[in-house]
């Protein structure tokens, strides 16, 4: 099933109220997939009708049989003459036969609706795991969630109950027009005088539902993002006492939603009133002609029984007029918002002929590498970078906040492609590279740890499932989490809590690390890591991380000069550009600024002395564009 169109840019649009009609068609089509439930619906719905047409003729039928008897007989009412039997028989029958085919309209519409409802959820969930980074940078998860959940059901329940009641009304009227009109044309259009009175108001509250519903659910986005944001920073608040503060954030926003859905009642009720007083008024001119009608010997009392209950068999169907056009006006708002996650497309996907990775275990290269994130094309991060990693070497990268270190390690992955230059392993360029195969052999254990609400070994298992419990310890030994496990009960069993709330920092970044190294990846990459650890621990992790990366290539990102001195090289970055490059001992022989870094680490420096960094700094980027050793 197709639920997204091949090509749309990966940013979604503000919301505009006005809804194409194209959008309803689009979620209707849906219903498609499930061509049988379709047929059997329409088919009951169609059934349904019919038999509710027959019990006014029938009724009028009655009513003259009735009148015809007690004329003739000259008693007012009859004893039971067999044909007034039939005829009650014929009713029941008939209403037994409606009950039975609306009973299973409903049955139908609502499988087919949660059927959709449930490809939906799927479809939505499945483009938020392949939308790329920059799609989740610049859209917040509170506005995702409410799409997902809110926007979602307010489309369930169009395909619900609106499709299937537009489509009994419509064929009530259709039908039931031909039936008055041909029985009598004047009662006839009086008895419908009132529905191009109900067109018209369900038109005009429809547009204004449509401009109320969709700020509304704009303002349920905001307030399931201020609720997450709220839960998630639980521990802020609570250590700044910003409980009130919170509270009158979400109470604001709370305030307008009430707003607007007491507005959306309003107009709801007042388009319903008129409706039903165009109704009722109908109904007493059809009374009052009809009446004359009979006294004069025009027609029978029985064809205006007919005409007086098939208005009220269309009662009910006008005061669902409002239902149908609340419930289109919210799926138009809701299937807007919806498509238009479903609509994008990943920035970075598989190019046509990409190829699996030949050599995971090539040389990592970076050939000149230029790079700006999207919202900021014009401020590059990383600048002419350019350097070699050999399979069982380890490089680092080391500089000041915001000198590009995790932009780096994030490229490699390529959950971002590079505005110039090339990254390439062995001799494929990662671009024609198939991502699967490229993120297979590419870990990255990135700086903002996250577990999720599951055991410690299937967090540590999430890149392999198939993982043995023995491979699992086995990584976590090599990370120095096993020790620590094993003092809960249930030791790698034990569930982590929500994004691992139940572990310190540092217990959080080794399964992490863990996590990282099950995959068994040729290039490594941590990013800052062990931030949190102690130095007994760091040393411990880096020990065995060497002893497992003999034929793996190693990236260690960090601010903390000592968990790098057993790097092969060491990049030195400052505003996206390579400063400094060697190994520890050349850097600190060089006195440039890697050396300016360790003193400053080591608590060396004097006070004075901390202004002189970017005099420092300068230097030592034109001597190493110069290549002048310091």
């Amino acid at each position: 099933m197709t639920l997204s169109s091949p090509s749309a840019p990966e940013t979604l649009p503000a919301s505009r109220a006005r809804v194409v009609p194209r959008v309803l068609l689009r979620l209707a089509a849906m219903a498609l997939n499930y061509p049988w439930y379709c047929v059997f619906a329409l088919i009951c719905t169609l059934g349904a009708t019919v038999f509710t047409l027959l019990t006014p003729r029938l009724l009028g039928l009655a009513v003259d049989q009735l009148h015809l008897l007690g004329t003739e007989q000259g008693v007012d009412v009859p004893g039971s003459p067999t044909g007034l039997v039939s005829l009650a028989v014929l009713i029941v029958m008939v209403a037994a036969l409606r009950g039975l085919l609306t009973g299973l309209q409903g049955f139908l519409g609502e499988a087919t609706a949660q059927n959709i409802g449930h490809d939906l959820r799927l479809a939505f969930f499945d483009k938020l795991q392949r939308l790329s980074f920059d799609f989740h940078d610049k859209n917040h998860s509170g506005d995702l969630i409410a799409r997902g959940m809110l926007d979602l059901e307010g489309c369930r329940g169009f395909l619900e109950s609106g499709i299937l009641r537009a489509v009994t009304l419509i064929l009530l009227l259709g039908l039931g027009t031909w039936q008055v009109l041909s029985a009598d044309l004047v009662l006839g259009l009086l008895s419908l005088s009132f529905v191009p009175i109900v067109l018209i108001t369900a038109g005009r509250m429809g547009y204004v539902l449509r401009l109320t519903w969709t700020r509304l659910q704009e303002y349920m986005s905001e307030m399931s993002l201020k609720m997450e944001e709220s839960l998630q920073g639980m521990r802020v608040v609570r250590a700044f006492s910003a409980k009130d503060f919170e509270l009158a954030k979400f109470d604001e926003v709370g305030i307008r939603a009430l707003k607007i859905s007491n507005q959306r009642i309003a107009i709801r009720m007042r388009s319903i009133s008129l409706m039903n007083f165009m109704y009722y008024l109908s109904m007493a001119l059809v009374l009052l002609v009809g009446g004359r009608k009979v006294m004069e010997g025009v027609i029978t009392i029985g064809l205006l029984t007919e005409v007086i209950t098939f208005m009220a068999i269309l009662q009910q169907p006008v005061r669902q007029v409002g239902m149908i056009v609340n419930s289109s006006a919210r799926a138009s708002s809701s299937a807007k918002r919806l498509f238009e996650v479903l609509d994008c497309e990943p920035s970075l996907r598989d190019l046509p002929g990409a190829q699996p990775l030949r050599q995971p275990d090539g040389v990592l290269q970076f050939d000149k590498v230029s790079f700006a994130y999207p919202s900021a094309r014009d401020v590059p991060v990383l600048k002419n970078v350019s350097f070699k990693l050999e399979p069982g070497k380890t490089l680092a990268v080391v500089g000041m906040s915001g000198s590009g270190k995790s932009t780096l390690a994030r490229l490699i992955g390529r959950f971002y492609d590079v505005s110039s230059g090339r990254i390439s392993i062995g001799d494929q360029d990662i671009r024609h590279v198939t991502l699967d195969s490229l993120r297979q052999s590419v870990s990255l254990v990135q700086q903002e740890t996250f577990l999720f609400d599951i055991s410690a070994a299937d967090n540590i298992r999430y890149g392999r499932p198939d993982a043995d419990i023995h491979q699992v310890t086995q990584v976590g030994n090599a990370a120095q989490i096993d020790a620590d496990l094993t003092v809960f009960r249930q030791g790698y069993a034990t569930r982590v809590g929500e994004r691992g709330s139940r572990l310190s920092g540092g217990q959080r970044q080794r399964l992490s690390i863990a996590r990282g190294l099950l995959v068994e990846p040729s290039i490594l990459i941590l990013d800052d890591t062990t931030s949190a650890l102690d130095s007994l621990t760091e040393q411990k992790v880096r020990q065995a991380l060497r002893e497992q990366a003999d034929n793996k290539a190693c990236i260690i990102i960090a601010h903390r000069l000592s968990s790098v001195m057993h790097a092969d090289e060491i990049l030195v970055l400052e505003a996206g550009a390579i400063v400094e490059r060697g190994c520890h001992d050349q850097l600190l022989a060089k006195k440039g600024f890697y050396h300016y870094l360790w003193q400053l680490q080591a608590g060396t420096l004097s006070l004075p002395d901390l202004n002189v960094d970017q005099d420092l700094l300068g230097r030592s980027r034109q001597q190493f564009v110069q290549g002048v050793p310091s």
